[in-house]
């Protein structure tokens, strides 16, 4: 079989590995960060270890043309995050307005005890109340 069968070809900035919806630049993110090929196909299950190495493959008989492919990649990728930080959906607004009246409340909160919060096992205690007997 030839090696670029194993890949669709969606256009310059789109490479899928055959038969899935993963690109080659998931793979080759994780592989060029350390993440062997045994565990790149165990961390995404729709991916076979063949798969896995006919990417690598790809990327070491191409390497010029695909790092362009890459840099494409992560330059997108960043623009995108930094429009989605610049303007984002309205749900995403909401929830960070209300994480904010939520840590505004507990500072509030906090302020008006003289405890302090402790962990204590996987749950946080008030102790240190000023009010007798509910320590």
């Amino acid at each position: 079989m030839e090696l670029e069968n194993y890949f669709d070809f969606l256009n310059a900035d789109d490479i899928r590995i055959k038969g899935t919806r993963v690109g080659i630049e998931t793979v080759l993110d994780d592989y060029l960060n350390g993440a062997s090929p045994e565990e790149i196909a165990a961390r995404y299950r729709t991916l076979t270890l063949e798969q896995v190495y006919a990417t690598i493959t790809y990327y070491l008989r191409n390497q010029e043309e695909v790092d362009e492919y890459l840099e494409r990649w992560r330059a997108y990728t960043e623009a995108a995050w930094q429009e989605q930080q610049r303007n984002p959906p309205e749900f995403v607004r909401e929830l960070r307005e209300r994480m904010q009246r939520q840590r505004e409340a507990a500072a509030q909160c906090q302020d008006r005890h003289s405890g302090s919060w402790a962990t204590v096992g996987a749950t946080e205690r008030y102790v240190g109340s000023r009010h007798p007997g509910l320590d």
